[in-house]
């Protein structure tokens, strides 16, 4: 029974056919696992602990080490593995914060070349001797048959990252040569490709830049300036999240409310929508992107000097300073000063959907339009322009960027729920955007990072979104670090120790990413959200119940629209009724601290 059940939880990864475990070799020294476990319930699903130790002893004697990468946790602790591990944890379905990718590659590479893993973490100079000492002798030994055994949770998208990456930064490997091995080593055949998650495509791409560069990385804060939005549905909260604790947790630094964006141009498509959420979320519409397409964009440059380069730097926003940028083509942006130049700017630059049609360009809509009068009292107003400027600096201690999208509908407020349309997120790295590796290490000091909704990632690393929340988004950056000031590391050298990170809780708990708590579907109101989010709209929490309650309701709706002719007692009479159920239905919700 519990052979079935793991043949089911690792679904399209093949298993290996000796072992019976959920395990691959990538190449003859990498192998890709899903994470191990040595407690049930998880042990009748997943790999024992205690079986993969077992394979890997009688394969590879004491010539076997782990990377994990779980923000989670593990599952066990290290003594169980010999304390042979290495941690670098980040959060499941993201790429990873890319300061750790040298230090991953740089100690996969020290130990497969003879280091000990205890001899990673001194610095001293006699604990460098003795590494090359080992080095030389392992390079002597032909007998040395040592693997690197690389796991997150399913061992897919974050092991497939670093596998990959190490293939291409020390074995020469191409990127589409790294991803098609590893799709054919961890994937049964015709079950789909190996690594499917935008971002973590578009950080491959990174790394064979970051290698053809000579490895020189540069990890700058940064200050997202603005997010111009084309195609805006209404009801969109928009989010800055970063990586904390060393990569091990994700945070939102900024949630954009209201009096934070400006609408350039209205007409916020969708607005009627109704039929076209149901039609987007039947699965008509395809979300998913190919893997290819993904990658030429990470590695898509201008020719300079005979070196590519992926960087866009806009003209600077006003207070930052001037640059020189590689590139020879500028995103266009929303222009805040002619809502005519702004609506040409959006014809020129209509984004494709998934089905190849573009979106619609409506016409401009004076200030007393209909569409003007209802962004007024739209908590979340879309528009097919629409400006996100922060009130106070967004700044990041770091290059790594993610952006989150979700969109909520209205929902009745006796059920206690809002109906969340629509989720995705992208991540992106500045040093890269900002033409780094093709500048010495030395990346521009703004830039404009731009994207396709359908480009963007799903729900938990999957290419589901739901319905369209956006067609583009262009983020406006610029480093909060002096130019020149901040120089280009290379990769540790073979001489010397690569640290590694704390590592996350075996036990769990460790509250890792936000975005484990976004999903599609019905989801339990939260006062915290009233600024940012639609559902939580006094006024449409009224209008919801109109449409469920008949026409008694509807018509003292009409009469709470029309603020001169409202009786107070009215008023008072339904807002107590209204809370009275509001309590009683809320006791039968479920509670994060448990019900009693």
């Amino acid at each position: 029974m519990a052979s079935l059940l793991r043949q089911i939880v690792a679904g399209p990864r093949a298993r290996h056919p000796e072992a019976g475990l959920d395990l691959c070799y990538v190449t003859d020294n990498i192998i890709a696992t899903s994470g191990p476990s040595q407690t049930y319930p998880q042990r009748a699903y997943r790999n024992p602990l205690d079986r993969l130790v077992a394979f890997l002893d009688s394969k590879h004697g004491k010539n076997w080490a782990i990377w994990e990468f779980r923000g989670e946790g593990t599952g066990y602790p290290d003594e169980l593995v010999y304390n042979r591990i290495r941690h670098y944890p980040w959060p499941d379905h993201h790429p990873p914060p890319f300061r750790l990718v040298p230090m991953i590659v740089a100690s996969m590479r020290n130990w497969l070349n003879g280091n000990d893993l205890d001899a990673d973490g001194g610095g001293t100079d006699d604990g460098k001797n003795k590494l090359v000492g080992k080095i030389l002798n392992t390079w002597k030994d032909k007998k040395s048959d040592r693997v690197v055994v690389v796991h997150c949770k399913a061992g897919k998208g974050r092991s497939g990252t670093m596998a990959c990456s190490y293939l291409i930064a020390e074995c020469g490997w191409t990127p589409e040569q790294a991803l098609a091995r590893f799709t054919e080593r961890r994937m049964r055949p015709k079950f789909g490709a190996g690594i499917t998650i935008p971002s973590q495509l578009r950080w491959i791409g990174y790394v064979d830049r970051w290698t053809k560069a000579g490895k020189k990385y540069v990890d700058r804060g940064l200050e997202i300036v603005e997010i111009h939005v084309w195609g805006l549905r209404s009801g969109v909260k928009l989010s800055v999240e970063g990586f904390v604790d060393g990569g091990r947790k994700i945070k939102v630094v900024h949630t954009f409310t209201k009096k934070e964006r400006t609408i350039v141009e209205g007409n916020a498509p969708g607005d009627n929508g109704v039929l076209d959420m149901f039609y987007d979320m039947t699965g008509y519409v395809t979300n998913s992107i190919p893997t290819q397409q993904v990658l030429d964009e990470a590695k898509q440059v201008d020719e300079v000097n005979g070196i590519n380069s992926t960087a866009t730097s806009p003209d600077p926003p006003t207070g930052s300073p001037v640059t020189k940028s590689s590139r020879s083509s500028t995103p266009k942006l929303i222009s805040k000063v002619s809502r005519k130049s702004s609506k040409d700017s959006l014809s020129s630059n209509r984004s494709t959907t998934g089905n190849g049609t573009t979106s619609k360009s409506t016409d401009d809509t004076s200030p007393s339009s209909p569409s003007s009068t209802k962004n007024d009292a739209d908590p979340e107003p879309g528009g097919m322009a629409v400006i996100f400027k922060p009130k106070e600096p967004i700044k990041l201690p770091n290059s790594d960027v993610n952006i989150c999208i979700e969109r909520r509908n209205r929902a009745p407020s006796s059920m206690g729920f809002t109906m969340v349309t629509a989720v995705a997120h992208v991540w992106f790295n500045t040093f890269f955007e900002g033409n780094g590796p093709e500048q010495d290490g030395n990346p521009t000091q703004s830039g404009v990072f731009e994207i396709d909704w359908d480009k963007m990632d799903g729900i938990k690393g999957s290419s589901q979104k739901g319905t369209r929340a956006a067609d583009k988004i262009a983020v406006v950056w610029r480093s909060t670090s002096p130019d020149g000031e901040v120089k280009g590391e290379s990769m540790p050298s073979v001489d010397s120790p690569v640290p590694q990170m704390p590592a996350a809780d075996w036990k769990g708990g460790n509250d890792e990413d936000p975005d484990n708590e976004r999903h599609l579907g019905l989801r339990v109101k939260s006062p915290d959200s009233a600024d940012v989010s639609q559902a939580s709209s006094v006024k449409g929490e009224v209008i919801g119940e109109a449409k469920h309650k008949g026409k008694e309701i509807q018509d003292a709706v009409m009469a709470a629209g029309s603020d001169a002719n409202e009786d107070p007692r009215d008023e008072a009479e339904r807002k107590h009724s209204s809370e009275e159920k509001l309590e009683a239905y809320a006791e039968k919700l479920p509670k994060p601290e448990g019900n009693s």
